[in-house]
């Protein structure tokens, strides 16, 4: 599932390629024909990421998309980029981004084993013409030969503009909303440090946590009580704050719970920037390029079951907590 940053990219996206243009809309596999027929021949005028979900605003209609596990929006076209997603073939949504970013020392691509390449997206967008799908994974750049592209799978919902298509395909949730249930939506959802005031976002994290009997690892999944972390951010920062994942929130101490949402506000600021979950800091030149290169060098705990703890060398574990993989060091976190 994509985590926050993840989708406040994939928003950042549609405001350089969709705001502002009056879009076709269309639903090629008929799921939302209803809903498309609404958006089309209408101008998007805003777009908006709270968390996980996005909202796209066609004046007086709002377009909801939750992506879910296997949602991802597919951008092609004349697509103004980042350097991180520079024209290649890849997918926005399920996870990170991929690009053409170089290492300025020798002017290669740094990319990993599933050919992210998300060094940095600091610096000025550029135009690019070819396909590129925004997730975690990527492929390679495919230029686009036909105008409009061809419809390929299970496409729920088209955008196109005079110069950029955006598909969407196996979202959760895409629905049409008024204001009103936009702004009833946005409010059952928890702070998100993009979006709320940093420090109101702060205060409520705290109070809902410091009352509830719920696990902290439980409740940093909760979307109503913080918007945006997913199951990598939890584990990683669970263990930056040296904190047992099963320890109910109100037992948690006030300056830990604390801790927890401002290292939210610095680890979604980075993801969003960089493209990538770098969950570990202070890594020399060297380090930081090779944890760019490969996941397994980007992070503490998440993944890493039965391997040893970069801090103590005790066998890092994981376990089911509702559904979901929970990896964490019984020792550093005990």
């Amino acid at each position: 599932m994509p985590e926050g940053h993840s989708v406040h990219r994939i928003a950042r996206q549609f405001d350089r390629n969709i705001v502002g243009r009056r879009v076709a809309a269309s639903s090629p596999q008929g799921r939302f024909a209803d809903g498309a027929s609404i958006l089309d021949g209408r101008e998007a005028t805003s777009v908006r990421a709270v968390g996980k979900q996005m909202f796209l605003e066609f004046d007086d209609v709002w377009l909801r998309v939750h992506l879910g596990m296997y949602g991802a929006w597919d951008f092609a076209g004349d697509i103004i980029v980042d350097p991180t997603i520079a024209s290649s073939n890849g997918r926005m949504g399920q996870t990170n981004q991929r690009g053409t970013v170089v290492d300025d020392d020798n002017d290669e691509p740094i990319m990993d084993a599933a050919g992210e390449n998300s060094l940095s997206s600091i610096g000025a967008p550029r135009r690019a013409r070819g396909r590129v799908r925004m997730s975690e994974q990527t492929r390679g750049l495919e230029e686009e030969t036909e105008w409009p592209p061809p419809v390929v799978g299970q496409v729920r919902l088209r955008l196109l503009t005079e110069l950029t298509c955006a598909d969407l395909r196996g979202p959760t949730a895409c629905q049409i909303q008024t204001p009103d249930e936009v702004a009833s939506t946005i409010a059952k959802l928890g702070p998100d440090p993009l979006v709320d005031d940093v420090v109101e976002g702060e205060e409520r994290f705290v109070s809902v946590v410091r009352r509830k009997p719920t696990a902290i690892g439980l409740l940093l999944m909760d979307q109503s009580v913080i918007s945006g972390i997913g199951n990598v951010y939890r584990a990683e920062m669970l263990f930056r704050a040296r904190q047992n994942p099963h320890t109910p929130g109100r037992d948690v101490p006030e300056e830990i719970v604390r801790g927890l949402w401002r290292d939210w506000v610095r680890l979604l600021a980075i993801g969003v920037e960089a493209g990538q979950m770098m969950t570990m800091d202070d890594l020399d030149p060297q380090a930081y390029r090779a944890a760019m290169a490969s996941r397994d060098d980007r992070h503490w705990v998440y993944h890493r079951a039965g391997l040893p703890c970069r801090v103590c060398g005790t066998s890092i574990i994981v376990e089911e907590a509702a559904g979901r993989k929970l990896y964490w060091c019984p020792r550093c976190q005990a």
